[in-house]
């Protein structure tokens, strides 16, 4: 597909498992199914291989040897990353029409040879879908619930979260645009449904690999997107006509993929750790 993103092999694979394992109950993959679906969207097999690896050492998957087979299987918290995805896709959606107008505020103030650890924070709490309103003072939309991330990063003696709504006389569609970079997201929604409004992967009969890239593509944008009440956002948000074009085509390739999967694929039951 034309002016496709590159998508890295751990989110394929990742992608992968969602789309078959997942809901199948406790299965586990051979390694040369997951190469063969992989390559279907140009990762060659070394680079699978490399990244089951890593992702073993990661604890996203468990080995599993069968004669002289190596399966493959996901941990928990790789299921629970899976069902946290899929929460987004299916259930919460990339349109946020229902909020209740509370923010999340978190404030920080650290040491200023803290770099490192100013830095991971910023990158987390971006991943989490805040946005900067003040060098120290970040934001988000309804009840962000981030104390694990700041646990996790050691600072809970640095950090402070609030949870509040804005007074009346506060322009909010104002704050979001100086907190989030509202073009840059438009943009990959925009990008995204121009890909394939066309239809599935410009003619492509692999309906396994159609889904796999529509799946990746599609998480690797909604994954940075904060979910903004979409009352404050530009009229005609292009989110909603990339989520009508995402959801259809995985309609109209759900049942051909999973098909063509049961047929190729592998499989044995994931025995327990």
């Amino acid at each position: 597909m034309a002016d496709a993103p590159q998508l890295r092999p751990q989110s394929l694979v990742l992608a992968f498992f969602g789309n078959h394992v997942l809901d199948e109950g406790d299965l586990c993959v051979y390694s040369g199914s997951i190469i063969d679906v992989l390559g279907r969207v140009g990762t060659g097999e070394q680079a699978v291989r490399s990244t089951l690896t890593r992702m073993v050492n990661r604890g996203l998957l468990r080995r599993q040897r069968e004669g002289r087979k190596m399966f493959f299987g996901l941990t928990p918290q790789a299921a629970r990353i899976l069902e946290d995805g899929g929460q987004r896709i299916w259930r919460d959606g990339a349109v946020n029409e229902n909020w209740d107008g509370t923010w999340t505020l978190l404030g920080f103030s650290l040491p200023e040879s803290w770099q490192r650890q100013r830095h991971d924070l910023r990158s987390r709490l971006t991943w989490s879908g805040f946005g900067a309103l003040y060098s120290g003072l970040w934001i988000a939309p309804g009840r962000a619930d981030v104390r694990g991330v700041v646990s996790e990063l050691g600072l809970d003696a640095h950090v402070k979260v609030f949870h509040a709504r804005a007074d009346e006389a506060t322009d909010i569609g104002e704050m979001i645009r100086e907190s989030w970079d509202l073009e840059s997201l438009a943009a990959r929604y925009v990008a995204f449904d121009k890909r394939w409004s066309t239809g599935p992967d410009a003619g492509s009969r692999d309906p396994v690999a159609t889904r796999l890239r529509l799946v990746g593509e599609w998480l690797r944008i909604i994954r940075t997107d904060p979910r903004l009440p979409v009352q404050h956002l530009p009229e005609e948000w292009p989110a909603r006509q990339a989520q009508e074009t995402f959801r259809r085509i995985a309609e109209e390739t759900a049942a051909s993929a999973n098909g063509m999967a049961r047929a190729l694929l592998e499989t044995a039951p994931l025995r327990s750790a």
